[in-house]
């Protein structure tokens, strides 16, 4: 693989991903739907790792794909290749933003990009339910559910919402869950 279609197909995703990092998981599963070296199982492990790091998810996965397909270097690329749209666009709106903001056009230009932006992350996170609790691999139709990770998602999000602890809590309590029950 070369860093030249890292640059171009991160590139890609840093333009229309729009809603920030997570954004990005749609892309991704379709990359895996037409790539031998990107699996869904693959993206679930890179979405566990980039949300348990600190910085854009969007970048930490671009960093990881990258990393896993040509090291450091593409690690590298990739980064800079999702960010790079972002950068241009954010320095062409600031610059003009204020001059039209009253326009009727770039009105309505946002009221589309929000919905878009909403259906865009409603999208990543349902790929991320399905990584986390689908078992495509089931014989009989009870094993398709991983149970133990529903259990653990349940109470997490029951405990997220009734405690309001700080997230790296719930990253932590979960990563020892895991390692307690060999999930």
């Amino acid at each position: 693989m070369s860093l030249l279609f890292l640059l171009s197909h991160f590139a890609q995703i840093g333009l229309f991903a729009i809603g920030g990092g997570l954004a990005t998981l749609p892309f991704l599963f379709e990359l895996a739907e037409h790539s031998d070296w990107l699996t869904h199982e693959l993206i679930g492990n890179m979405l566990a790792v980039a949300q348990s790091l600190p910085g854009a998810i969007g970048v930490n996965l671009a960093a990881y794909v990258g990393f896993q397909r040509v090291g450091f270097t593409g690690a590298l690329v990739s980064a800079l290749g999702l960010i790079f749209p972002s950068i241009v666009i954010i320095i062409f709106v600031a610059r003009i933003l204020n001059a039209f903001k009253a326009n009727v056009l770039v009105k309505a230009v946002f009221s589309g990009l929000r919905p878009a932006a909403g259906g865009l992350l409603l999208a990543a996170g349902f790929g991320a339910i399905k990584l986390s609790l689908y078992n495509s691999e089931f014989s009989v139709w009870y094993e398709a559910i991983r149970w133990r990770e529903l259990v653990l998602f349940v109470a997490l999000f029951f405990c997220i919402h009734r405690f309001k602890a700080h997230p790296i809590f719930y990253i932590v309590a979960a990563g020892m869950v895991g390692i307690a029950l060999d999930l």
